[in-house]
């Protein structure tokens, strides 16, 4: 029986990018041997000079928050550092692994969808020991794919926003002997309940979201000196100045005397979107003036049948039906309320905005905690209801402005709008701090030297 070894690891990931060969020596073979030796050569020249480091940002899309909190920091980095950094945003499992890793994504929507089978495998696996022993189980099996995934991308630096990319990217730098030359950071994206998965006792930095994270983490064994706690890393264009409200409704074409309400349906445009939206059409419209107290934005995400279907009724105010939106900061700051699920990437952006927020819905486990960290500190309120969402509305924008100022002042006051710049800076200053093993090429690390000759 023929053992895999880190060298079949290493050639199959040159295979999925135009490398491989089929066993004899061809082209394709000897482009992937001067590949290796350019890169080698290059490294070599970068000894003793400021050379450009890798960041590796381990990703997976289960809900849109990871990649939004990856997307993030690589802006920020780029935007603070430019080209000492060179980022990479990956799915290593998607890339590399097979079943069940490989299809983390559909397996999250699917189980999303049967909220009771998502309540049982978030809580199920929650105690250590079973979820310790079955990430070695699956590192028994992957641990080589992923050896390879990460080190076609020799990082300096990993990162980590998923709970599920800790254990095994751990276990493969302590086998190669890589734990003092590449930094390895978790960046939580979840803000209140979270899964333990998070917690490794072995991450150089673990940033948190908020204060009661961070006491979990404590309580999981890591120490005081790896926590730092920030906020969530929110899109740079959140943190920059923005254009007042009066010139953003004249750049989106809306109403500029009437107060705005924000309904979110998540990228994929889901919750209770439609009965939402008419309810608000027939709370917001007053009968006996019979003119608008309010106006409508709805955002679809990628449910084109749900924004044809909000365009095709018949509306008494004014209403924008928008699909997948990559200017949020814009729609949020022209508005002066949100409906949105517990998502906490939508939730801190609304607080950057300081939006009052209606929170509708939630899914068991890691978004349950949002809710009365929205609630008890005075920025919001939950309710499952329609017709009560839009009572609320109404309310806020006639007989209870003062409500909804105030919460607007919580919601600014929970704001941390520069949680993205601060966990860049650090981690740079953790990149600074490394001693000169980490500036030893990879190509000159037994370790790494071993998966190619």
């Amino acid at each position: 029986m023929k053992v895999a070894t880190p060298r079949d690891s290493i050639n199959r990931v040159f295979e999925r990018v135009g490398f491989g060969g089929g066993g004899t020596t061809t082209t394709t073979q000897k482009r992937c041997k001067y590949a290796i030796e350019d890169e080698e050569h290059m490294e070599l020249e970068q000894i003793g000079a400021e050379r450009t480091k890798n960041v590796l940002i381990l990703m997976s899309d289960t809900g849109g928050g990871h990649r939004a909190s990856a997307e993030a920091i690589r802006d920020a980095f780029q935007i603070e550092y430019g080209d000492e950094y060179r980022i990479f945003v990956k799915d290593v499992w998607k890339e590399y692994t097979g079943w069940p890793l490989n299809d983390m994504e559909g397996q999250y929507k699917f189980m999303v969808k049967h909220v009771q089978l998502w309540k049982v495998a978030f809580h199920g696996t929650s105690p250590r020991w079973i979820h310790s022993a079955y990430l070695a189980a699956i590192a028994a099996f992957y641990a080589k794919e992923v050896e390879a995934g990460l080190m076609e991308y020799k990082p300096d630096i990993i990162i980590s926003v998923h709970p599920l990319m800790q254990h095994i990217p751990l276990w493969v730098l302590k086998w190669q002997g890589l734990q003092k030359k590449v930094i390895f950071v978790t960046v939580i994206t979840d803000l209140n309940t979270c899964h333990r998965t998070w917690f490794h006792p072995n991450v150089n930095r673990l940033y948190c979201p908020s204060e009661e994270v961070a006491k979990r983490a404590l309580f999981d064994g890591l120490e005081e000196s790896q926590i730092r706690v920030f906020g969530l890393p929110i899109r740079p264009t959140f943190c920059r100045a923005i254009i007042s409200k009066d010139d953003l409704r004249v750049e989106l074409e809306m109403d500029a005397e009437l107060p705005a309400v924000l309904l979110m349906g998540g990228g994929e445009g889901m919750g209770p979107v439609k009965k939402t939206a008419k309810a608000l059409g027939e709370f917001l419209f007053d009968k006996e003036l019979e003119k608008p107290i309010g106006q409508l934005v709805i955002i679809c995400g990628r449910n084109a049948e749900l924004a044809a279907t909000l365009q095709s009724l018949d509306w008494k105010i004014p209403v924008k039906v928008r699909g997948f939106e990559k200017q949020m900061q814009k729609w949020m700051g022209a508005c002066d309320c949100i409906i949105t699920k517990a998502g906490p990437g939508t939730i801190a952006e609304a607080l950057i905005r300081g939006l009052p927020i209606i929170l509708n819905d939630y899914i068991p486990g890691q978004e349950k905690g949002n809710v009365p960290y929205v609630v008890d500190n005075g920025a919001g309120v939950f309710t499952r209801s329609p017709k009560e969402t839009a009572r609320i509305v109404a309310d806020w924008f006639s007989t209870k402005t003062e409500e909804r100022m105030r919460m607007s002042e919580n919601a600014l006051k929970l704001a941390q709008p520069d949680a993205v710049f601060d966990i860049v800076k650090d981690i740079h200053e953790l990149a600074c701090q490394r001693g000169p093993l980490s500036n030893i090429p990879y190509m000159l690390t037994s370790s790494f030297s071993s998966l190619i000759y």
